[in-house]
């Protein structure tokens, strides 16, 4: 009895020891590529005019933040904000992003839950409404969820 004790104990070690561990690269790749995914599918939303869409990678909750000039909280006002803010074609003009840095962090179990991606972006476009930057930078925090990875928070400068 003793050793089967002793080899459940082991057992149990050794994947509490495993789960603590980074998830391997191999396990990383298809969160990642989700989440580039999101972005390229965000990107070509905007470049459409379609700002519902470019939402779809939010998190549709009232807890999600939106930091700028602003802080806006909950998905309704920041999709509001947008819309507001961008009001025809030519205000939105084109989307590019560049120096993505996508950093996927382990959860309790190891599998990755929270995403922390870093970028620049630029607007290219021929007029500007009350949003006046076409150039700046970014922080998102990424949660992997029930509808898959979202944006929870958005700093944008």
């Amino acid at each position: 009895m003793r050793r089967v004790i002793l080899l459940v104990l082991l057992c149990l070690g050794s994947g509490l020891a495993r789960a603590a561990k980074a998830p391997s690269a191999a396990l990383q790749v298809p969160d990642e590529t989700a989440i580039r995914t999101a972005i390229k599918a965000q990107t070509d939303a905007w470049n459409r005019a379609d700002i519902p869409a470019f939402m779809q990678a939010y998190e549709n909750s009232p807890d999600t933040t939106f930091i700028g000039l602003t802080l806006r909280k909950g998905f309704e006002p920041i999709l509001k904000r947008y819309q507001e803010s961008y009001t025809t074609r030519e205000q939105m003009g084109t989307l590019t992003f560049n120096d993505l840095d996508v950093r996927l962090l382990p959860g309790g179990c190891g599998k990755a839950e929270i995403a922390l991606v870093t970028g620049k972006f630029h607007l290219e476009r021929a007029a500007k409404g009350e949003a006046k930057k076409d150039d700046g930078i970014f922080s998102l925090v990424w949660r992997k969820g029930p509808q898959g990875w979202k944006i929870v928070l958005d700093h944008t400068s």
